[in-house]
Order: C-alpha cells, then structure tokens, then sequence
C-alpha cells in the first residue's frame, strides 16, 4: 500500500523516512495550529460537537455530518484532551504526531521511477499501442485477451485517490473526468475542484498518473494500453506536497468518492504518520474511526475500495515490530504492535487488499502479506526476479507527467492492476452491486500455491513464509486477478 508502501508518501512504493530532521522543536508560543480529528454523532448531532471544538479553544475547519466527523486545529497540544468528554464530542485525537514540532522528513521511494521510453520513437503494427511488448504484466492477468471482449465502459469511474492525474497526457486525457476530479489536501482536508489543486504540480508527483495509466490508458495507438482502457477515471487528490496522506485527507477522498458516482477507487497508500494504527492510543484511535467510517460510507454507496497491501515484507496476521512510526518528523517510536493496530485503509473491513507478483508470479520480495489479510494479488513488478518476458526491466511500465512512460514497482502498482479488474466486472455487470463484484473477483481469481520455498534473493534464507499450501492464501488470498473472466 505503499508507499511504493510505506513511508511519507504513504504510497505503496514508499520505504520508511526513519529519523530525521535537525531543527530545534518549536516553541508552544509560536507553533503553527496542530490539526486534529472530532468524532461524534451522525447528523444534526455534530452541531453539538462542532459547538465543543469552539469552547475547547479549537477551530473547526472541516465537518462531515454523514460520518460524525470534524476535523478541528488549535495551537493547543493538549487540545485533544481538553475536548474529549464534552457534549457531542466520542473521541478526539491528534491527525498527526505532535511530540516535536519538526519539520517532516521529504518521503523516500522505495522504488524511483527508474527510466523513461519515448513511444515515437518504436515501431508498432497499426492499431497497436506501441509499448505494450514491454508490458509483461498484461498477459499474467488475461487482459489483451479481455480486451478482445471488453474495454470497460466509460459509465464506470475509477477514482484514483493519489497525487493527483496528468489531465494532458495522451494516454489518459479521453478518459479523464475533470468535473469529478478534486484536491482534499488543502485546510482540514476541504474540497477543491480546481484543476491547479487536483493535477500533479511537477514531474516529481508521478505516483497517481503512473497509477492510472495502469486502471485505463486508452487503445488509441499512443503509448501502452491500460487493464479497461475504456472506462472513466476520475483524479483524487490526497497526497500533500510533502508526501503524507493525513487521516482528513483520506476522509474526504472516500466522501468524495462516494457522492460523486464513483464506482471504484484505487488506494495506493497508507495514511500517515502510523505505519499501523492502534486502538490504545486515544490519539490513533481517533484518527483510525474518521477513516473507518468514511470506508464505510463508500461502501454504503456501492463504492468498491481497492488497496495495496504495503511494500513493507509484513506478515499482516501476526504482530509487527515497527519501529519507523511516526513518519513525520521528530523521533520515531519503538513498538510491537499487537492485533489491535491496523495500517489504513487496508485492513479495514470490506476492502480489496492486493499483494504484488513480479512476472514469474511469485510475491516480490517487498510485498506485504498474511493469511485472511490480503484478498487477491496482481503484477507489481519486482526487479530481483530475473523475468523471461519482452520487458528485462521487471518494474511496471506505465504513464508518467509530462506525457511520458517509465517503470516503477510496488504494491502502488499491483493494486491498479485489481483495480482494473474490478472496472471490467462492473462495466460487464452493471447491476451488480459492490459486495457482489468483490465475491466474483476473488471467485474469478487464479489460484497461486505457495513456493515450496521463498528466497528471493537466493542467498538461501528464507524472507517469508506462505500459509495455505495449494490455495497460496498467505501470499496470495484467492489468487491472481483474472481480466477475462472479468468481462465473461
């Protein structure tokens, strides 16, 4: 989910930032307003909670009656404790950490962008999207032969919550829809339809474009081809210039999704600043419940919620020992979380959680797994794997700002492909509702057995271990997507 899993950018391509920053704290005279997350009432009730965050000294900045949700600030550290108690007012919790006012530390790739193709400059057969040969990762999940069938339909919308989408790309502009794209990183996490806040502001933000050329480049003879280049895509913006998705952020990315017609939305990230949430920190758990119930909401609106499950290497079903949390300046935490920490959005209920496969289908070596933690798995590249494909890179290929393609890896790009999928199913389905479309893409699924043994580096140790013998279940979940059974 990764950040491309885990780290700021909170993208599924993302490693931890560990430690960092050098500059004194700043003092409690002159710090900036701290942001922080009100649960209360559904409805009307959140007057009241609004009306709490005032006495307490907080501003509100944002309110989101339909989850009970406000999103508040003060220069008040103790703010969330002053509020917790009063009329309105469940939880209340601290959106980030607050122990040292430091600057946040720039997100580390686990995986650049590594290369850039010019598509003019390759030959191709008419018709033919001239860099799909380098595509390895279509024919591991049937797609070119779906594509024979369907391409998706342009009344299903992908939202891809990210960085935002190149809206001038030639691979993704027909498919682009500008009147339901938005930023959500802008206050506490407000919307902002102008295109100068939702589109990737430099070439550096490539995250969300390389995403959604994945879920629908279009077959127009420019470039690659996407996994339902037909269907529509809608740009979420939830990451900051800095890199983080904070728990207001991602709220209003689910909202937005869900009163706007979207039908799926790809999240190739975790919210920041816990690698993993938990439940006995009152500050986490606030944040945790604002964004369970916008995941809720979507799926209560018939949204389809798809999830990277994390570049991390993390068994999900047992405890994790993180030591990389918070991720946003000041000194980072020493823990063993147990079975009441969760990392967000992928493990919440109802989501499509998705493991990454380099092109020999086997878990690359960064993919986080678990045995019931991941639903279905999808190509995300891994360049440790030597791969007997067109492609000796062994990453993704896809679109990137500025009207270019490159490769990148991660379960960031694993979770696009099941996104794709879903998008076929839909467009095929139509009336299918959101809980029936996730049933048949794991039915639909190719079963994947587990490696008799798991070395990735082949130095002879083993890095992780599969649960579910045949069924492959620990890496895997149902298996691989499969885009021609998808529009079967």
């Amino acid at each position: 989910m990764a950040k491309i899993a885990g780290s700021a950018l909170t993208l599924a391509l993302l490693v931890p930032a560990g430690v960092v920053g050098t500059s004194e704290p700043t003092s409690a005279s002159t710090a900036a307003p701290a942001h922080f997350v009100v649960i209360g009432p559904y409805g009307d009730g959140l007057d009241a909670t609004e009306d709490s965050v005032r006495s307490a000294g907080g501003t509100v900045l944002q309110s989101w009656p339909q989850i009970g949700v406000v999103v508040a600030s003060s220069t008040d550290p103790a703010f969330a404790e002053a509020v917790r108690g009063m009329p309105g007012v469940q939880q209340a919790g601290a959106s980030r950490n607050l122990a040292e006012q430091l600057p946040p530390a720039k997100p580390q790739r686990f995986e650049q962008l590594e290369g850039t193709v010019d598509a003019a400059a390759l030959a191709a057969a008419p018709g033919a999207e001239p860099l799909e040969p380098e595509q390895w990762d279509l024919p591991l999940i049937k797609a070119a032969e779906a594509h024979r069938i369907s391409q998706g339909s342009e009344d299903i919308t992908v939202g891809v919550l990210d960085y935002g989408i190149d809206p001038e790309h030639p691979d993704l502009r027909a498919n682009l829809d500008t009147s339901r794209s938005v930023s959500c990183v802008e206050g506490g996490g407000t919307p902002d339809t102008d295109p100068a806040k939702w589109a990737p502001e430099n070439q550096s933000q490539d995250h969300g474009t390389h995403v959604a050329g994945t879920i629908a480049a279009a077959r127009n003879g420019v470039g690659i081809a996407g996994v339902a280049p037909d269907v529509s895509l809608a740009s979420i913006r939830v990451i900051s210039d800095e890199g983080f998705i904070y728990p207001e952020f991602a709220v209003c990315g689910f909202i937005w999704a869900a009163e706007h017609g979207i039908d799926v939305t790809n999240n190739s990230y975790f919210v920041d600043p816990w690698y993993l949430w938990c439940e006995s920190d009152p500050d986490q758990r606030a944040g945790a419940e604002a964004v369970r119930r916008a995941v809720a909401y979507a799926q209560s609106r018939d949204v389809v919620n798809v999830v990277s499950a994390g570049n991390s290497n993390w068994d999900l079903s047992k405890p994790i020992h993180d030591t990389n949390s918070p991720n946003n300046g000041g000194p980072t935490q020493d823990r063993r979380t147990g079975h009441d920490c969760h990392v967000l959005p992928g493990e919440l209920p109802g989501v499509v959680s998705v493991s990454a496969v380099g092109a020999e289908s086997v878990k690359s070596y960064y993919s986080s797994y678990g045995l019931n933690s991941i639903t279905v798995t999808a190509p995300g590249g891994d360049a440790r794997q030597i791969p007997d494909t067109p492609s000796a890179n062994g990453r993704v290929l896809s679109t990137v700002p500025g009207g270019g393609w490159g490769w990148m890896q991660g379960t960031s790009m694993a979770g696009p492909h099941a996104a794709g999928v879903v998008a076929l199913l839909r467009s095929t389905h139509p009336d299918w509702p959101a809980q029936r479309v996730v049933g048949a893409l794991k039915q639909q699924a190719d079963t994947l057995e587990c490696p008799v043994r798991y070395d990735p580096d082949g130095d002879g140790t083993v890095d992780a271990v599969c649960a579910g013998g045949k069924t492959g279940a620990g890496f895997y979940g149902a298996g691989m997507v499969d885009a021609l059974d998808a529009v079967r």
